[in-house]
């Protein structure tokens, strides 16, 4: 019996990657897989799928009118694979729903949990409360050696705590920190604009 299955974790944790490697080891058994990604995760090029170690792959691209059940109706894969999931509409969430009751197919949505701000996202919000099975890809703090849960944004190196949900970015602007340390920063910026 097919499942929706929801990874999620922070930046650098190796989404993206065990994306591609879910779907590489479904083909290599000769077996059909679909990948998604939204549309708005443009850091690759729009419909791609890639990891910060280099391998990418096309995928086929999300977008608010994107009708994710009858794509996978009309393609009969043998698993579904969705990367930065955490962008999905409320309704695409519930596609994946019906693709796994209906259809029969296994769907595995990869992405973050919370925003820079420890907000939940609106695909995370509604995968979280659906999903069958929710499991964490965990990665460590960027400043020390405990678990991390949380996005901190930054701009030229320096933690920043407001600003729009959605940015896009990397290394470059997002780094993987434990609560202790993202509250610390957060004490930091604060006294630092008193």
């Amino acid at each position: 019996m097919a499942k929706l299955y929801f990874r999620y974790g922070t930046m650098n944790s190796g989404k993206s990657i065990e994306v591609l490697r879910v779907a590489h080891n479904y083909e290599e058994q000769g077996k059909k897989v679909l990948l998604f990604t939204p549309v708005v995760d443009v850091r690759y090029g729009i419909g791609t799928v890639a990891s910060r170690i280099g391998m990418k792959r096309e995928a086929a691209v999300v977008t608010d009118d994107t009708d994710m059940f009858a794509i996978a109706e009309e393609e009969r894969p043998n698993a579904i694979l969705v990367d930065e999931a955490q962008f999905l509409r409320e309704k695409q969430t519930k596609q994946l729903v019906d693709i796994v009751d209906m259809l029969d197919i296994p769907v595995m949505a990869y992405g973050l949990r919370a925003d820079f701000r420890g907000q939940l996202f609106e695909g995370s919000y509604h995968l979280l409360a659906l999903a069958d099975t929710i499991e964490e890809i965990k990665t460590v703090c960027w400043y020390c050696d405990k678990k991390a849960i949380m996005n901190m944004r930054c701009k030229d190196g320096v933690p920043v705590f407001e600003g729009e949900q959605i940015q896009i970015g990397g290394n470059e602007s997002y780094i993987p920190v434990c609560r202790k340390c993202y509250a610390a920063k957060r004490k930091q910026a604060e006294a630092a604009t008193d």
